[in-house]
């Protein structure tokens, strides 16, 4: 098996090395690789955009230029990407004509456009063909699918101008293209032209498209715009980063998949797409954050932390009822009796409980975790009736799906937003979030003198006590307590704190 392997890999070596060998081999592959760099970073703001059809649409639209241009130049490379590129123009002048001019939906009208002008390309490839017999004309066939093999020197040198110049453009006008992506009305307000940004990012679609023609073919090319960006786009969430990932994910792609090709002998063009393919499939299942592998295993996770705090809500609810023990609280829970074994094991673990085959005790610590559980889904319940409106028999469903998903940082503004409430729409008791003090300024007689603690319940409280000119360590003096505020004095000046924000306060007697 030993001696097989190595004479494999030898005869993959001598194929590869006598091809590279011939100029033909090192021209397609340099050729694919620019091809799929610029492609590859292009296509970033193609998809961002939701342009990824005008891509298809161009590829095919740009026919009857190569036609014109075979008619008038002759079978040149210049003449040729010459015509391809006035026809792309065309058909995104005309596209993004019939958009915002006449009624029609802008799938509809990318359709009407590149069929219409593809139809007419292929007449005329047609046209030509039966009139001038002895005339070489365009091959429809690599026209559509590629023909790599085909690069000539004039191909290469034409590509590199090409990609230099789609690269630089994108670098020096990043600014410009990524405020028109993401915030066009911003944009418009810095100065920035959305309109000329897109005929602009049309000019660089058109002349990426004609320059991957030859490798990939019309058909093809859609997919080295789009899916080495949308791979790109599964591993990061930073435009630059995945610009220059998308553009790297494409030169592999293409590089690899033209090996491939001269390996099984296949067609260059849609083995670099499979490989492409290959790439995106593999982000897919394991792209850090959006991967599938990633997804299901923080699902789990989040399954488990719900289940872990409904485990302690349920057992606070039967610890007040002096019914708690393991029977009571499988009762209650919405899992079998071996996940309710382990979600106790790692509350025992972390000392929230202390469990002993059925008998359940709630600690110290699990109780307050509990009441933090408690505490957001009636302050959920409370916001979900007084600011979104909701009906009393509407809030519960919903209170216990989002209460696993508050932070604290949310509860604290929530709570500050509704006025510190004490009783839910159900009239059941809001637990005060730990750490309120235990004398608030609220519990301060009349003519009473103290200061604000430097360290309050959180930040909220302290932006409150600032719009209010109240400040750490300031001395004030007590006036007077009415129904909704108190009156406090602080060098000379009358400042009125209301109730509810006056019992969150802490001082310092």
């Amino acid at each position: 098996m030993e001696h097989v392997n190595i004479f494999f890999q030898e005869e993959v070596f001598n194929v590869l090395q006598d091809f590279f060998r011939m100029d033909i081999g090192f021209r397609a592959l340099a050729a694919s690789a620019m091809v799929g760099l610029m492609c590859g970073m292009l296509g970033c703001f193609i998809v961002l955009r939701n342009m990824a059809l005008i891509g298809d649409a161009l590829s095919h639209a740009v026919l009857p230029g190569v036609v014109v241009a075979f008619v008038i130049f002759g079978n040149t490379a210049l003449g040729i990407f010459t015509g391809a590129v006035i026809a792309g123009l065309v058909a995104a002048v005309g596209i993004t004509w019939l958009q915002h001019n006449i009624n029609t939906k802008n799938d509809a009208a990318i359709g009407i456009v590149f069929t219409a002008m593809f139809a007419m390309g292929v007449m005329g490839i047609s046209r030509i063909s039966k009139a001038e017999s002895g005339v070489h004309v365009p091959d429809l066939t690599d026209f559509l699918f590629g023909n790599v093999l085909s690069v000539s020197t004039q191909d290469v040198n034409l590509t590199i101008g090409i990609m230099i110049y789609v690269v630089l453009s994108i670098v020096i006008f990043y600014r410009y293209l990524f405020a028109t992506t993401f915030q066009p009305v911003i944009a418009e307000t810095m100065g920035i032209s959305t309109k000329i940004i897109h005929y602009y990012l049309m000019l660089l679609l058109s002349v990426a498209v004609v320059a991957s023609l030859t490798t990939v073919g019309v058909i093809l090319v859609v997919a080295m715009l789009i899916t080495p960006a949308a791979t790109a786009l599964l591993l990061t969430d930073r435009l630059h980063w995945a610009v220059a990932i998308s553009g790297i994910v494409g030169v592999l792609s293409t590089v690899v998949g033209f090996i491939l090709a001269v390996l099984l002998d296949t067609t260059p063009g849609p083995a670099m797409t499979v490989v492409a393919t290959l790439f995106y499939l593999i982000a897919a299942l394991f792209a850090p954050k959006k991967g599938l592998i990633f997804r299901t295993f923080r699902k789990r996770k989040l399954q488990e932390k719900i289940q872990l705090e409904d485990t302690l809500k349920q057992a606070l609810k039967l610890n007040s009822k002096e019914k708690l023990s393991f029977p009571s609280l499988l009762e209650k829970v919405d899992f079998n009796k071996s996940a309710l074994r382990a979600r106790l094991k790692i509350l025992q673990k972390n000392d929230f409980v202390k469990w002993n085959n059925n008998q359940v005790i709630l600690t110290d610590a699990g109780q307050k975790e509990a009441t933090k559980m408690v505490r957001a889904h009636r302050l959920w319940e409370t916001y979900l009736v007084q600011e979104i409106g909701l009906t009393e028999e509407q809030i519960h469903e919903d209170a216990e799906k989002f209460e696993h998903l508050l932070t604290e940082e949310l509860l604290d503004e929530v709570d500050l937003k509704l006025g510190f409430p004490t009783t839910d729409p159900h009239g059941s008791p809001i637990p005060k979030k730990l750490g309120i003090p235990d004398f608030p300024l609220i519990n301060l007689p009349i003519l009473q003198n103290a200061k604000i603690a430097q360290q309050q319940v959180n930040e909220h409280i302290t932006a409150q006590l600032w719009k209010l000119g109240l400040l750490p360590n300031t001395t004030f003096t007590i006036k007077k307590i009415e129904e909704k505020s108190v009156e406090v004095e602080m060098n000379g000046e009358v400042i009125r704190v209301p109730k509810q924000l006056a019992k969150q306060v802490n001082i310092l007697s």
